[in-house]
């Protein structure tokens, strides 16, 4: 009978149907990584998010049979370890081709349009003293016709290029940094960089991609672009961004995740001036989190279980 430990139930707000085999089911609201090595301590499955499972740990949890990871992204896991010890890692794959595009197009919008700015000015009271009956103390930029460069192009990047085309944009998708060749309907990263409205990125994290967008990338996009991260924090080096949007290289940027979550004290984007900025939005991680999209998670999560149980390991990474 597997013993499965869900580590992370408060990550998620939705309905999570226990697994139709038998099993011992344990689940906590939270977990500190302190607690980690006790808590899974006989487990078969292990349900983690955030939390870090390295190879010290794999190496104490001699039961341990399946990670189920309850996101998409995996750097969290140590891989290899797992690999060498045959132990299966699924994650959930999909269930945010909706809700991410939708956030995107959010933060795109507020900055194309300078909403929060125009926002700032009633508030101040400055449409209440104008003499016209509107204010144009801020450009407004349409989406139409501009360029749209997608770092990503898998399920939420093809999502969210599709949202594109239907507001009238155009579209390249990114050729990964480096690469020797450019496949046929992709665009050189450095050419993509230059010609962009705006850049989107939805890649993994990787040693390859950390810092994918650092002072080199930003210097290079157009002083009128946009960026837009949903995907990593750490794909941005955030300490250039924090220039650029002081120094004015580029024209804004909508972020919803961060190189450490939950950020703490000393993150260059949290500095209160740059909070203050119209042009900089942060969220805090919800990009994923509607509720449909959480319950397509936790659905699909069920089913990453079961079909392991089957012997017919789903969405596997090793």
């Amino acid at each position: 009978m597997h013993r499965i430990v869900y580590l992370e139930r408060e990550s998620m707000i939705a309905d999570v149907r226990r697994p139709a085999f038998r099993h011992c089911w344990i689940e906590h609201a939270k977990t500190s990584p302190a607690e980690i090595g006790e808590r899974l301590a006989g487990a078969t499955i292990a349900i983690v998010n955030k939390l870090l499972i390295g190879s010290e740990l794999i190496a104490v949890l001699p039961e341990l049979q399946m990670i189920a990871v309850a996101a998409t992204g995996t750097n969290n896991i140590d891989l290899d370890a797992c690999r060498k010890r045959g132990i299966v890692v699924s994650n959930v794959r999909g269930y945010a081709g909706h809700t991410v595009p939708e956030h995107v197009f959010a933060l795109l919008l507020a900055l194309s349009r300078n909403l929060v700015a125009y926002r700032q000015a009633v508030a101040a009271g400055k449409w209440q003293c104008s003499e016209q009956f509107c204010l144009f103390d801020f450009p407004i930029r349409d989406l139409h016709g501009a360029t749209l460069a997608l770092v990503g192009n898998g399920s939420l990047g093809s999502g969210v290029a599709r949202l594109a085309e239907a507001f009238g944009m155009r579209v390249l998708r990114c050729e990964r940094r480096g690469a020797a060749a450019v496949r046929p309907g992709y665009t050189a990263f450095a050419e993509a960089l230059r010609e962009a409205d705006a850049i989107s990125l939805h890649c993994p994290l990787t040693a390859e991609t950390t810092h994918l967008i650092g002072e080199p990338e930003l210097r290079a996009m157009k002083r009128s672009a946009l960026l837009i991260n949903t995907a990593r924090g750490g794909l941005v080096d955030e300490a250039a961004l924090a220039r650029a949007l002081r120094e004015g290289w580029i024209a804004g940027a909508g972020f919803d995740v961060l190189s450490v979550e939950p950020p703490r004290d000393g993150n260059r984007l949290l500095a209160p001036e740059l909070l203050a900025l119209p042009n900089f939005l942060l969220t805090p991680h919800v990009a994923w989190a509607s509720r449909p999209a959480m319950q397509a998670l936790a659905d699909q999560l069920t089913a990453n279980l079961e079909a392991f149980a089957r012997g017919a390991p789903h969405n596997r990474v090793t």
